[in-house]
């Protein structure tokens, strides 16, 4: 029997982010691996986009209500709930960016971000 491999906390927690976004039909999402970066803020930004400010604010909730069910965490600070255009939820090690498509555009994490270990998952 194979041993199974014990992610990181906050590995499990890009998992819980990624399944609840997918839940909710993020489109484009994008895992930036950060962890090898001297300048880096945390471990991770998980990235992805909405096709309306009310999409956004509902892979917002989702992402907030499967990492609370999952794994019990709540993020430290949220920000753009109010507009819904960058919905950011800030969870100490893990950074979640949900963008309406034109906004995500505009502000090119990827880029800003681009010696980072990036990783892009295919629409559902």
């Amino acid at each position: 029997m194979a041993k199974k491999k014990k992610l990181e906390p906050s590995a499990l927690l890009v998992d819980a982010i990624i399944e609840g976004m997918q839940n909710n039909k993020a489109q484009d999402i994008t895992i930036l691996d950060l962890r090898e970066l001297d300048s880096a803020v945390c471990d991770f930004f998980v990235i992805c986009s909405g096709e309306s400010s009310t999409q956004v604010d509902g892979i917002a909730s989702n992402v907030q209500r499967n990492t609370r069910k999952e794994l019990k965490e709540k993020p430290w600070h949220t920000e753009g709930k109010s507009n819904s255009e960058w919905v950011l939820l800030d969870y100490i090690d893990v950074v979640c960016h949900i963008f309406y498509k034109d906004a995500r555009s505009f502000y090119d994490i990827e880029d800003l971000w681009a010696d980072a270990k990036r990783t892009d998952l295919p629409n559902l």
